[in-house]
């Protein structure tokens, strides 16, 4: 299957009317650490998107870049053993939530209905940024205006003793 665009992602920012826009970085955004670098902006200010498959279902978590997701809390939250919370493919991420690794929007997925987790510590920031379909391409976007965009429930899900 054909990922999502950059353009794509614009169009469902556009629908909102909260005046987001993508961003094209020269340099990649690929992991949290590259995109803060290519940026300018702090560790934590990196929303990152990580696709998951609990118990068979795709599950997108939105966590803070500076944090580690807890599978332990992420398998209490949906009633499941722990090794039923497993990182979604390569693959997986195109076929079901629309995007290639790396550019993981919080929008705009291509299966329909999939559960959004908004990790509480992305909180603490006044303005994140958001992939937007690609490893180059960014939004920046405050915490509650991802609240609203999304849809998903705000959830401890990161590992205690970090920030």
């Amino acid at each position: 299957m054909t990922p999502f665009s950059p353009a794509y992602v614009q169009q469902i920012l556009d629908g909102f009317g909260m005046g987001l826009s993508v961003q094209h970085f020269e340099q990649t955004t690929f992991t949290s650490e590259d995109a803060a670098r290519a940026i300018g902006c702090e560790l934590g200010q990196i929303a990152k998107s990580m696709c998951l498959m609990v118990d068979g279902s795709p599950v997108l978590v939105v966590a803070s870049g500076d944090q580690r997701l807890s599978d332990a809390k992420l398998a209490r939250h949906f009633g499941v053993g722990r090794k039923k919370v497993k990182i979604a493919g390569a693959e997986q991420c195109v076929d079901v939530f629309g995007y290639p690794p790396g550019g993981v929007a919080p929008v705009g997925h291509r299966t329909a209905g999939i559960t959004v987790i908004l990790d509480r510590t992305l909180s603490r920031w006044s303005e994140i940024h958001a992939a937007a379909g690609t490893s180059h391409d960014n939004f920046t976007l405050t915490f509650d205006q991802l609240c609203t965009i999304t849809g998903g429930t705000v959830l401890d899900c990161v590992r205690d003793g970090e920030p």
